[in-house]
């Protein structure tokens, strides 16, 4: 059986590579990363969190009315 979602947790190139980044940018950033022996593993939801918080970049197509469709 296959599935096709992204894992709970990552580890650094994976999570990268989903945030659509390097992993040295990954590392810059305060991200929390979890510990499982020697892995270093990033929590989906986590990485969802920061990318949810980046502002936008300027004025978004629809004015008043698109932006309702988030609040």
């Amino acid at each position: 059986m296959s599935y096709h979602f992204a894992p709970r947790l990552m580890q650094i190139g994976g999570a990268a590579h989903y945030l659509g980044m390097s992993k040295s940018k990954l590392r810059d950033l305060k991200i929390p990363a979890k510990r499982d022996g020697a892995n270093v593993l990033y929590d989906i939801r986590d990485l969802d969190r920061y990318a949810d918080n980046l502002p936008y970049k300027g004025k978004q197509e629809g004015g008043e009315e698109w932006a309702k469709v988030f609040d």
